[in-house]
């Protein structure tokens, strides 16, 4: 298990006990964990994102601090999010990320999941060149995700 993984279940007890809403400071996470403070702002950039369900408030400074709230939407209202989100490319590794917190979140059933991942993974889009596929594949996947709405 990395530090990210160590870092990020730290950060989901704490929210768990604090129903939700927590705040930190992180330089004390940092100092915690005995790593840099951008190692702390990549974990909240990679697993405490909209996507994933948080709003990340974030002030710098001596009096800085990182204030996570856990945001419970509905079934339309995420996947409604997450197909805004998607932009106009999506490389496979995103894809694949999106639709794992879309299972997580039980938004989306894991065959289905599964069904849309198979469809835009590079090997189903092999005849597209290379330099298209990531457009081809973001395009699929929110039509897949607006069918679902």
């Amino acid at each position: 298990m990395g530090i990210s993984d160590v870092i990020a279940g730290f950060i989901q007890e704490a929210l768990d006990e604090a129903n939700g809403v927590l705040e930190l400071q992180r330089s004390d996470l940092a100092q915690r964990f005995g790593c840099v403070p951008s190692q702390i702002n990549y974990v909240m950039s990679t697993r405490f994102s909209p996507e994933h369900g948080y709003i990340v408030e974030s002030r710098r400074g001596g009096g800085g601090y990182i204030r996570i709230t856990r945001v419970r939407m509905d079934r339309q209202e995420l996947l409604m999010h997450i197909i805004g989100s998607i932009g106009d490319e999506l490389d496979s590794h995103s894809a694949r990320a999106l639709l794992t917190n879309l299972v997580q979140s039980e938004a989306l059933e894991r065959t289905a999941a599964q069904t849309a991942l198979w469809a835009t993974s590079d090997t189903a889009l092999r005849s597209v060149p290379k330099e298209h596929r990531d457009a081809l594949r973001a395009d699929i996947l929110k039509q897949i995700l607006i069918h679902l709405v």
